[in-house]
């Protein structure tokens, strides 16, 4: 059979039915063969960077493998902010990239390039990716493809690329004759049981960190159960926000520089920390580390031995197992654990109830106007959010409960992720309304794919957050650099987004005050694409931040130093310091 037929097969046999790429010259075969097979379909974007982001927002909603395909050269370079997102946020995707054919490939010649579009694709995402290798043998497709899929979805997850020339996609292979991969086996997880139960009992003001790792690990639900019996607190990292969602009204939001100040109040008094899957990163724990949680001790239950030796306090606990192996043993011993002292959740709620996410119930406030929204959406949709300012209002004032995902580009941080990342989740099988939420800058860098959300009749709604202007730089211009808005503000516009959504023939409103949210209610039922722009002040900001330096209590803009202390159980930083 002639090999891009294989890899046809080879996808349906794994549980693909979506493909996303855009076609090339050194990719035909690859496209025309999975186009032949109708288990299989071939989702045409307009930009190799879209396909990527929405082979993540499949692989993330099917908890599965999402495949990308590009032709070499720029088709191939332009799927690499894609990959690394994968990459970052551990995602299991596969990359198909065409490549030139092998006799023309410069091989070990010192040129430059010898094929037309030749680029050493491999090479170039090795650093980003678990795995990347070009096939010049076609006898090897069997076991490359097996090898690549076990790798993506295996351990700490992540993005495999295969790079096939022209003739060995339209070789032909004997497929009982082609040798396998056989799957390594796992290392065996290392949880002391025993010694977790110890340290839960020996604590007073427990919190739970909920991580991406949770999500992964498809113990999202499994994890709900833990925390409805074991009654304590919980906070989340950025990706793990709709996972830890699950824990109901013991959840207290995003701990961070952009997190809420009651997530932050309460990790920080906390005496005990159980970090899931989260690398505890600075943009958590602010710059300085040695300030974060002071009096807590800290487990942490992560897949990825590497991550676990960065420590992040001197005396942690590292538990080097997958997230949803570690709750299903906790799970099992929770009757062994002590019930975490009421007085120390009723402390939780009163930092809730006192520092809600918006303050003022108008438009103007970019945080009420992301909650009025989550109000109006779907039980069990997909919302997709972008990168910027709509990102952090988002994080802090969406409603996950009722099944709600939320997708977003973490480590990479990219722009333009909302919008084919939508496209990926509804063709992962939620054929509801899904949401992409991005701000007038992020929308704009992958606003081509309305076309496919038209050509389709993707019920996406593209929510744009317009302040015309990019807000999250422009604030550390302020901070910063003595409010020179250039390329935020000066050198910078935004078009009429709905005139934009009318040339793609897309039905689109225009809210521009807190009355018009209802409005919106009709155009978010029906099953067709729709552009929504939410007109805002042009000089927002994400509050509360957390400057350089300070511990992540303190953010900005400052408390009354009577009422911080007041929240405070444990020393302030500054007592710590002399």
């Amino acid at each position: 059979m002639k090999l891009s037929d294989y890899i046809a097969e080879f996808l349906i046999k794994n549980g693909c039915t979506h493909v996303f790429g855009y076609q090339g010259g050194a990719v035909t075969h690859i496209v025309d063969s999975l186009y032949r097979y109708p288990k299989i379909k071939f989702v045409g974007t307009y930009h190799e960077q879209a396909a990527a982001f929405a082979a993540e927002g499949y692989a993330r909603v099917k908890n599965s493998i999402g495949v990308a395909v590009a032709t070499s050269g720029p088709g191939a370079t332009n799927l690499i902010t894609g990959i690394g997102s994968a990459y970052f946020d551990s995602v299991p995707c596969l990359y198909l990239t065409g490549q030139v054919n092998t006799y023309e490939y410069k091989g070990e010649l010192k040129v430059r390039q010898l094929g037309f579009q030749e680029t050493d694709i491999v090479s170039i995402v090795k650093p980003i990716t678990k795995y990347a290798v070009q096939i010049t043998d076609p006898s090897t497709i069997r076991y490359e493809l097996e090898k690549a899929v076990a790798i993506a979805s295996s351990g700490r997850k992540g993005p495999v690329l295969l790079d096939i020339p022209m003739d060995i996609q339209r070789a032909q292979v004997d497929e009982p004759s082609l040798p396998p991969y056989h799957l390594q086996e796992a290392p065996h997880s290392e949880i002391n049981i025993d010694r977790i139960v110890e340290l839960l009992n020996g604590s007073q003001r427990p919190v739970i960190l909920v991580g991406g790792g949770v999500r992964l690990s498809g113990a999202a639900e499994l994890f709900g159960k833990v925390s409805a019996r074991f009654q304590v607190p919980v906070v989340s990292s950025l990706m793990g926000l709709d996972a830890a969602s699950r824990a109901g009204d013991r959840y207290f939001g995003m701990i961070g520089v952009y997190g809420s100040r009651c997530a932050n109040f309460t990790i920080a008094n906390s005496d005990l920390i159980l970090a899931l899957g989260t690398r505890l990163d600075t943009r958590q724990t602010g710059t300085n580390p040695e300030s974060f949680a002071r009096a807590a001790k800290l487990i942490r239950i992560d897949i990825d031995s590497d991550e676990l030796s960065r420590k992040v306090k001197p005396d942690e606990y590292a538990v080097r197992a997958d997230a949803g192996e570690f709750l299903a043993a906790l799970y099992e011993h929770l009757d062994r654990v002590s019930v975490c002292p009421q007085a120390w959740l009723e402390k939780a709620r009163e930092y809730r109830n006192r520092y809600p996410s918006f303050s003022e119930q108008e438009i103007t406030d970019p945080n009420f106007a992301v909650a009025k929204l989550s109000e109006l959406m779907d039980r069990d949709t997909v919302i997709c959010l972008d990168v910027g300012q709509n990102q952090m209002w988002g994080a802090q004032s969406l409603g996950l409960a009722d099944g709600r995902r939320l997708l977003t580009s973490g480590g990479m941080g990219s722009m333009g992720f909302a919008l084919p990342c939508a496209i990926g989740a509804y063709y992962a099988g939620n054929r509801k309304t899904v949401y992409a939420v991005a701000g007038d800058g992020g929308i704009q860098m992958n606003v081509q794919e309305l076309e496919l959300l038209k050509r389709n009749r993707i019920p996406v709604k593209v929510i744009i957050l317009n302040n015309r202007s990019l807000g999250m730089i422009r604030h550390f211009q302020e901070m910063y650099f003595e409010s020179r808005y250039v390329a935020t503000v000066t050198d910078y516009a935004a078009p009429d987004f709905c005139s934009l959504a009318k040339a793609y023939g897309i039905e689109s409103m225009r809210v521009e005050n807190s009355g018009e949210f209802e409005k919106m209610r009709s155009l978010l039922a029906d099953a067709e694409p729709a552009v929504i722009e939410i007109m805002l002040p042009q000089i927002t900001h994400v509050i509360p931040k957390l400057a350089v330096g300070r511990p992540i209590e303190e953010q900005e803009p400052l408390l009354d130093r009577a009422e911080f202390l007041s929240n405070m159980l444990i020393e302030p930083f500054e007592a710590d310091n002399g």
